[in-house]
């Protein structure tokens, strides 16, 4: 038996990814669909039992929608608030029930005006009645009712103020005048009951609504620029997409340029930063004060102080030369590795120019990520909304026993509440429900997320296992193009759905785990952040971060078990396990392969995003004379400016991400090529002639009769 951790005995047999495979991970791969079905079933369930209109919609006091067709409430689509000054604040009014009578209307108030004002003038403006009664409860028509009883019953609101419509609730009109605010002009108002307000008393409403009004008139016009710019939108994101593939392709035979330029560039950058140290060392000799010491002056806030001593500046130095000397070094001893990294990068742009589908698979693992936020995003809503009116009993009095109790509208008039405490009414309070399904929809809800993020993981794994099986199909041809299998993506895909269903999903589980307890983690730091325990934060900081690296660790365990997978077609740990050992044997080739790609594919991000970024703000901001015409007008030029920036970046994210994976797997391959084989005619290398010339190695050739 081979020991875990030395080097791989030679299969005379291996001739690249394997083709003849048995199902791995069975049992994963029956939990996963066993779970898909239950998801399934979960959105069934909860699509039977939810109602999004809970969501889109207000509902009055008796549980009823606004604006709902065949209904009494059916023209009557804004919800009116009888005393808004029992809410505290707009959050408040959208997301719970206000503790006041709610009533649909066709209409906000739009004038000022009380119960009392009305009943005064009734006999003589009978008209205000009219216009007042539209607020209150469908039915009600007696004006001469005393206000005491109207305000007991809440038959009607005892004052109304200017409102407009915001999200289909009656807001007040607020305004502010010379820095003041107001309603309708007016800084006081009648509220009904005798006295008269400041309509600061509203303040707390104003604030967040204002805010949202003006976010809303922002977003009209962020709408409006998009209306009109979306297709140069989209020639931008195109432009993007054609210079990633440029870049790709050069990378064959630009790769090493960039990085040597940029290395050179570093130690030229850090050799003038040790002479400009220097230079202001010396020319601080003999200035008065220039010879303290930092321990001397002690700390100061203005750091400034600190460059006026001449050790300051030597301390600089002395770092610089370290790192300068680091660095020369680590170039001296690391070479080879690094010339190595380099043509394995150029490799890489060779591969994905013989297997150019690979640059547009992202597009699927795109749209099944899409259907998965899709499906979760709407489960979660008809979770959300899947509770039964729920009444409760709203009583004036505080010291009444039976409020905020739950009730029976049909039954209530007929109990003892309204005579024990006068007044109370059994209203509308929220959704919710007693069975057993209402008491696990948190339990759902936690079930909805964790498959989310399963499902999720499971579509990124696929892609990743389907495009290392392709370009593995490429480094194990020993005569490129002419050995490479005829499609090698959509073979590679093929195997992965077939074979490694459950492999997949076994990584993608640990994952999903991972993650949900950072998400739980999250959760409650945010519920914890009030308190003052410090004992307790430090405890979730450091579980974060460790969850945290525990995550990037699994990730890039994962990654490369995938690419084990689509060569081998081994099980998940088998594959996690020879994967790691492998790397382990040849960690400074990983680590400098590694810095060496991250640090070229974001140069590529950078110089994609900021290129496309640059003539996109000249395009938008009228510069390019010869598309002066053509350009639109816009509100705000940075919002097409951004969303073409961030979507190139993300264009270039794609197809370089093709690229990161290519890499990957043609280095796990290639340190597979290295010790699997000699170079003798029975175990020739893999590897391509410059990659042979680097390592001092060659195959032996056959010698003709």
């Amino acid at each position: 038996m081979a020991v875990e951790g030395e080097p791989r005995k030679f299969d005379p047999k291996f001739r690249g990814p394997i083709h003849n495979r048995h199902c791995t991970d069975v049992l994963c791969c029956v939990i996963f669909i066993v779970v898909i079905l239950g998801y399934i079933a979960l959105g069934i369930v909860a699509w039977v039992h939810g109602d999004p209109r809970k969501v889109v919609y207000p509902t009055d006091s008796h549980g009823q929608f606004c604006g709902q067709k065949d209904t009494p409430n059916e023209n009557r689509t804004i919800l009116f608030y009888f005393n808004i000054l029992k809410c505290a604040s707009p959050i408040v009014l959208i997301n719970l029930q206000c503790p006041t009578t709610q009533l649909c209307v066709s209409k906000c108030p739009d004038r000022f005006a009380t119960y009392i004002d009305m009943q005064a003038s009734y006999r003589y403006k009978p008209d205000q009645w009219n216009y007042y009664r539209q607020f209150c409860k469908p039915g009600f028509n007696n004006p001469w009712k005393s206000v005491v009883q109207v305000i007991r019953d809440e038959d009607c609101p005892s004052m109304i103020i200017p409102s407009r419509p915001f999200l289909k609730r009656c807001f007040p009109d607020f305004s502010t005048k010379n820095g003041i605010l107001t309603v309708a002009n007016q800084t006081t108002f009648k509220d009904g009951r005798g006295k008269t307000r400041n309509v600061t008393d509203l303040r707390e409403a104003a604030n967040g609504i204002n805010n949202v009004l003006d976010a809303r008139s922002i977003g009209m016009k962020i709408f409006e620029d998009y209306a009109s710019s979306w297709h140069w939108i989209l020639i931008g994101l195109f432009i993007a997409m054609v210079v990633s593939l440029l870049f790709l392709v050069l990378l064959r035979f630009t790769a090493g340029v960039l990085f040597w330029i940029f290395i050179f560039g570093v130690i030229g950058m850090i050799g003038y930063g040790i002479w400009h140290c220097y230079w202001e060392y010396d020319h601080l000799r003999g200035i008065p004060g220039s010879d303290l010491t930092i321990y001397d002056i002690g700390f100061q806030t203005d750091f400034r102080v600190y460059l006026q001593l001449r050790q300051t500046w030597l301390a600089f130095m002395i770092i610089l030369c370290i790192v300068e000397v680091i660095i020369i070094l680590m170039l001296i001893f690391l070479r080879n590795r690094i010339r190595i990294a380099i043509a394995l990068l150029k490799e890489g742009s060779r591969a994905v120019g013989y297997i150019t589908s690979a640059l547009f698979y992202p597009i699927i693992t795109f749209i099944l990520i899409a259907i998965c936020i899709s499906y979760w995003a709407v489960t979660a809503v008809f979770l959300a909304t899947s509770g039964e009116p729920v009444y409760k009993v709203m009583a004036n009095q505080t010291l009444c026993k039976y409020a905020n109790l739950t009730c029976d509208p049909e039954t209530f008039n007929t109990t003892n509440v309204t005579k024990l405490c006068s007044g109370a009414q059994c209203t509308f309070a929220f959704y919710g429900g007693e069975s057993l399904y209402h008491r696990y929809i948190f339990i759902f809800q936690l079930a909805n997320a964790f498959v989310f993020l399963w499902l999720v993981n499971f579509a990124i794994a696929l892609g990743q296992c389907t495009l290392a099986g392709a370009f593995a199909s490429y480094y194990w041809a020993f005569r490129k193009p002419a050995d490479i299998p005829p499609w090698p993506l959509f073979s590679s895909f093929g195997r992965a759905i077939r074979y490694h269903t459950g492999s997949l999903a076994f990584g993608s589980l640990i994952l999903a785990i991972v993650q949900l307890i950072r998400i739980i983690l999250e959760y409650l730091d945010h519920k914890l952040k009030g308190t003052q325990n410090s004992f307790t934060r430090f405890l979730l900081c450091c579980l974060k971060c460790c969850f945290w690296c525990l995550e990037k660790f699994l990730k890039f365990i994962n990654r490369n078990a995938y690419i084990m997978i689509a060569i081998y077609g081994k099980n998940f740990c088998a594959s996690a396990k020879e994967a790691f050992f492998l790397l382990m044997r040849n960690v400074v080739r990983v680590a400098v392969l590694d810095k060496v790609t991250d640090f070229l594919l974001f140069l590529g991000k950078i110089l994609v995003a900021g290129g496309v970024g640059v003539l996109a703000f000249f395009f938008f901001t009228h510069r390019i004379q010869v598309f002066t015409q053509e350009a639109p007008t816009l509100n705000y030029y940075w919002v097409p400016l951004l969303t073409v920036i961030i979507g190139s970046y993300l264009v270039a994210h794609g197809f370089f991400s093709v690229y990161a994976m290519c890499v990957d797997t043609l280095f796990l391959c290639f340190l597979e090529d290295l010790e699997r084989h000699d170079g003798s005619p029975e175990r020739r290398y893999y590897m391509n002639k410059s990659l042979l010339k680097i390592l001092n190695k060659q195959n032996v050739e056959t010698k003709r009769q």
